[in-house]
């Protein structure tokens, strides 16, 4: 495989826009695929207080050469001040499977 595969994770406030996020960075092949896991419980530090919450996570397969882009719409799309947006490289994975993201995010 030419390409790098990766693995980005994002929350977002609520199902419907991780949902249109995520049809817009598919339909824009920034992105092969997103998987929506609509209830997560977040805990965490924002200007110096705790604060805790109910999020939707996505996970996203995307091309190496995309990221920067990815990243880029992402971040405009998002409505958090500070969105997460974390990659991890693929290391393995079924070659079929990692072979359909890299040509689903062909420019």
């Amino acid at each position: 495989m030419a390409e790098q595969i990766l693995l980005a994770l994002s929350t977002f406030p609520d199902p419907e826009t991780a949902r249109c996020i995520s049809n817009r960075l598919v339909t824009e092949k920034l992105a092969a695929c997103a998987n929506i896991l609509p209830a997560v419980e977040s805990i965490y530090r924002w200007k110096e207080k705790i604060e805790t919450g109910n999020e939707t996570l996505a996970f996203f397969k995307l091309s190496e050469d995309r990221q920067s882009a990815f990243q880029e719409k992402l971040c405009a799309l998002h409505p958090y001040e500070v969105p997460e947006i974390i990659f991890f490289s693929v290391a393995s994975g079924l070659p079929g499977y990692l072979r359909w993201v890299e040509e689903s995010c062909a420019k």
